[in-house]
């Protein structure tokens, strides 16, 4: 049996990682998951680039194609790396990535930051109900420190100063979308923009009341529709194999 997992989450925000973790226990169910963790310090420069050549470094030993799946930053890393190095990805599975794959809630943040007279607290309270859905004031005061330093040490390349665009476009891999019907961040007219480049086997799927971080609130729900997609991909490979 292989050491090497089947699934690999990619882990591009350390402080929200627990918000995927229910997500990750029920996909563990049938297939094996591991997550790949990357970091930003203060001191470091912010580069997609130098994440792409170290997750390149781990594909390269494994022992076949992964499918690789991320949320939001983690999505938009995985995205890029498919684009770039296809016969290392089995599947590619975007949650809260819309057809501009570069916005993340944090692009949304700036924007915010700069229209409103408001303290980062008080910006950071307004969206954790659009971000996790509705929340007590003990609950949503916990959630703007995680936000807070998730601004810090994610790998998101926006900033006050800079928010970065991605061209949009599909990849060579099968694809499967997914977010929420009710995320303001990546609203469902972000992720209906991904039709025009899905091909035949690629799947685009809009949670029900689903918000930015819909994997959290639905667990069980997504795991389904991800599992389905990963098993639709391997029969079509074992029918492709005996045609």
């Amino acid at each position: 049996m292989s050491n090497f997992p089947q699934v690999l989450w990619l882990n591009v925000s350390p402080s929200l990682q627990r918000f995927h973790q229910p997500l990750l226990r029920h996909l563990s169910s049938q297939f094996t998951v591991a997550c790949w963790d990357y970091c930003q310090t203060p001191d470091e420069a912010c580069s997609l680039e130098t994440a792409i050549t170290l997750l390149h470094d781990y594909l390269k030993i494994c022992d076949q194609p992964l499918h690789l799946i991320g949320h939001g930053t983690g999505g938009l890393l995985a995205l890029l790396y498919s684009r770039r190095y296809p016969d290392y990805v089995k599947t590619l599975s975007l949650l809260s990535v819309g057809v501009h794959p570069a916005v993340d809630w944090q692009a949304h943040y700036y924007v915010h930051r700069q229209l409103l007279s408001c303290k980062q607290e008080a910006i950071l309270a307004q969206m954790t109900p659009y971000l996790f859905g509705e929340q007590t004031q003990l609950s949503t005061r916990r959630l703007v420190r995680m936000l807070k330093r998730d601004l810090e040490n994610s790998l998101s390349p926006h900033s006050l100063f800079r928010r970065v665009s991605i061209a949009a476009g599909n990849v060579a891999v099968p694809l499967m979308v997914c977010g929420g019907e009710v995320d303001i961040v990546v609203d469902p007219n972000q992720l209906y923009g991904w039709q025009d480049y899905l091909k035949t086997e690629d799947r685009l799927w809009i949670c029900p009341d689903g918000c930015h971080f819909f994997d959290f609130s639905y667990p069980e729900l997504v795991a389904t529709k991800l599992i389905e997609f990963w098993t639709s991909v391997l029969s079509n490979h074992f029918s492709l194999i005996n045609f």
